[in-house]
């Protein structure tokens, strides 16, 4: 009977690795479409995490964040990145491992001079945009923001800004500079004004909850190897 269970077991987990793992994303500094193919520095580094894995049966989507990360909250075997790392979000993920340090900041079009915040309760006065089921629409429902315009993009983040829809935006540097490249935008017209410390952390690769804890360290040791090769910095920091 016992070997019987151990024959049952086993042939569970080889079913489990046969599925096919999904990853998602969303179009990111690091994630992004070129020429028809999901691409980017994080993309090539989750392509070489699952090859030294030995993981070869994958595919990998690009949606709104929403939608990326309802799929990864619900369905097994789904890999999600880059994902910020938080204490709200630390059980309902098996985190993989650490891609690169965030900070976020407000954002504001430089010849707004009525725009003012010296500290978290002055932006409370101002329209935000944020992206759907963020971690930045997250803090700032928690900290009691109420005047949060919600959009599905961030690129439709940055032409309210533009266009005076919003006041503030907050965003990583790098995606900043990324944003005004994409939509033809003077980034010598944005203004830097408060850096918002209660949600600068990591951006993770991150596997859905139900996924076997087989796989999951199978995704995790490869990660660490390369870690320790230099390769995750390598990779990353190559297009910065």
């Amino acid at each position: 009977m016992k070997a019987i269970a151990l024959l049952a077991l086993s042939t569970l987990l080889s079913t489990t690795y046969a599925e096919t793992i999904h990853a998602v994303t969303e179009t990111t500094l690091y994630s992004y479409l070129k020429e028809g193919q999901v691409a980017g520095p994080a993309t090539e580094l989750l392509k070489l995490n699952l090859q030294r894995a030995g993981l070869t049966d994958y595919n990998i989507h690009l949606y709104p964040w929403a939608r990326s990360y309802e799929i990864a909250q619900n369905r097994a075997n789904v890999l999600i990145y880059p994902i910020v790392r938080t204490p709200s979000r630390e059980k309902r993920f098996k985190w993989i491992g650490e891609l690169i340090k965030t900070q976020y900041h407000f954002y504001k079009l430089k010849a707004r001079k009525e725009i003012i915040v010296n500290n978290l309760s002055d932006a409370k006065r101002y329209t935000i945009g944020v992206i759907r089921n963020d971690v930045r629409q997250d803090y700032l429902q928690q900290q009691n923001f109420t005047r949060l315009t919600i959009s599905a993009q961030r690129e439709d983040n940055f032409k309210q800004l533009i266009n005076k829809q919003i006041d503030i935006i907050p965003l990583i540097d790098k995606d900043a500079e990324a944003l005004c490249q994409q939509l033809a935008f003077d980034c010598a017209k944005l203004e830097r004004i408060y850096t918002l410390n209660g949600i600068s952390n990591g951006l993770y690769i991150a596997l859905s909850k139900s996924t076997p804890d087989p796989l999951v360290e199978k995704m995790r040791s490869a990660f660490e190897q390369l870690k320790a090769e230099g390769l995750v910095k390598k990779i990353i920091e190559k297009n910065q």
